[in-house]
């Protein structure tokens, strides 16, 4: 922020309720929902925290899917609010079947709320939601779903798939702010919420303060002063995916993963870590090092050849064999897939490793990108 810059920033009139309801409006049109929106004035972890705290009761069963680190997160909120929590778990390798979901809703009838994560930017996997909605659907549970990494990047039908409780953030796919995010909440979850005791109340983590205070009171009155700044962000962002196009913006985040996994193979010496290509996220491509080599040296390496590119090392115990790729937002593009291959290419051969030539895995990379656009 320099002199000139900071009257603008520090100067802006207040966000009124009726600009803060248009904002939550276009939300809700990536969303695909005519559902209730929610605008939380926090990163996403906020009001994935309060679905389930305001919608899971003490001695109710809950079905997690884990696919990925924040599936495991939820696990742990899902106890602590006193629930029975079953696990479906999948390798970060793929994704969990429909299958899996409807043998573990069998098994547990008394299963009444289930949490999945859309896509996994951290292990670089996505889920089929629309048929895993139609299981819990038909099963009468309520879904929670985290789409922060999917919003934008790959179709996200809210209404259609059954989703209750969609969480969404601005800071991936959307190139937005990290400190607004968003949740959808269906009527059968406003059921859900009003009759459990437990459902925080005068708290930041309260859907129902919103719901009373804002949404019931026809989003007239905001129930506090706005986090402005991050608000307006977040609607420049959702303006600039309406003025491109929502299916534009998906396209280049699909051509973005199919180009990256498509180089990769060509590369030789790293492998795409999610194997079936229908399995893999858009938002991100994680790949695994080769046997013998820690990945966090091949990151090292290849920032060491492009400081600029979006490569990292996983966390936790995946941080010796697994190297992510971002590519989402104004990363989902061609020119960025292009310069981590090649940065990926010169810290391999830094470490001794033998890849292919520049030309043999950059037009592999260029050819799956235009097949994924035309497609």
């Amino acid at each position: 922020m320099t002199a000139n810059t900071a009257p603008v920033l520090l100067d802006l009139a207040p966000l009124g309720a009726a600009h803060f309801a248009r904002i939550e409006d276009k939300v809700a049109a990536l969303m695909r929902t005519r559902e209730s929106v929610v605008a939380m004035q926090g990163e996403a972890l906020l009001p994935l925290e309060a679905c389930i705290r305001s919608a899971v009761r003490p001695g109710s069963t809950a079905l997690n899917i884990i696919t990925g680190p924040y599936g495991e997160t939820f696990g742990g909120w899902l106890r602590s609010c006193g629930a029975e929590v079953i696990t479906v778990t999948a390798p970060f390798s793929g994704a969990v079947s429909p299958e899996q979901v409807a043998e573990a809703l069998r098994a547990h009838p008394e299963i009444d709320f289930v949490s999945l994560v859309h896509a996994e930017a951290a292990t670089g996997n996505t889920n089929p939601v629309a048929e895993i909605g139609a299981v819990v659907r038909a099963h009468g549970a309520l879904l929670m779903l985290d789409a922060v990494a999917s919003v934008g990047a790959e179709p996200l039908l809210t209404d259609e798939w059954g989703v209750d409780l969609c969480v969404i953030g601005g800071q991936k796919a959307m190139a937005g702010p990290a400190g607004v995010s968003a949740v959808s909440v269906s009527a059968r979850a406003w059921e859900r919420i009003a009759a459990n005791e437990r459902a925080p109340r005068r708290s930041y983590l309260s859907l129902l303060d919103w719901k009373e205070r804002w949404i019931d009171g026809g989003r007239a009155v905001l129930p506090h002063a706005p986090a402005q700044l991050e608000m307006l962000a977040l609607e420049q962002a959702a303006d600039r995916i309406e003025a491109t196009g929502l299916d534009a913006v998906i396209a280049r985040h699909r051509g973005a993963a199919a180009a990256t996994r498509a180089g990769v193979r060509a590369l030789g010496t790293l492998t795409p870590y999610v194997v079936r290509d229908e399995d893999a996220a858009p938002a991100a491509t994680t790949l695994r090092a080769p046997d013998g080599v820690d990945a966090r040296d091949v990151v090292a390496a290849a920032l060491a050849a492009d400081a600029t590119v979006p490569v990292q090392a996983a966390g936790g115990a995946l941080a010796e064999e697994m190297i992510r790729v971002n590519h989402y937002g104004l990363a989902a593009d061609l020119d960025t897939v292009l310069a981590s291959l090649k940065a990926l290419a010169a810290g391999l051969r830094a470490l001794g490793a033998q890849v292919a030539d520049d030309e043999t895995y950059l037009k592999a990379s260029g050819a799956a990108w235009e097949a994924a656009l035309v497609g």
